[in-house]
């Protein structure tokens, strides 16, 4: 999942070299935490959040073929 949200975010970004993804598993819950530089932001977030959404719709989809629960951070 981890590999994922960094080739969507690294190729929407400006700066793809301060992308830094961060997975931490559970037993049933995976949290990955997206860091961008602030310039970056606004673009993976997305206008009205959108961009952002459709990253935690593509990575809760992909966690529930494992059984599995995703959460995205995004973070500064």
């Amino acid at each position: 999942m981890k590999d994922l949200i960094e080739t969507i975010v690294k190729n929407i970004v400006d700066n793809p070299d301060d992308v830094h993804v961060n997975e931490i598993v559970g037993s049933k819950t995976t949290v990955v935490e997206l860091r961008v530089s602030q310039p970056d932001l606004g673009k993976v977030i997305g206008k009205q959040g959108r961009i952002a959404h459709a990253m935690r719709t593509l990575l809760t989809a992909a966690a529930a073929k494992n059984d599995q629960r995703a959460v995205l951070e995004i973070l500064e």
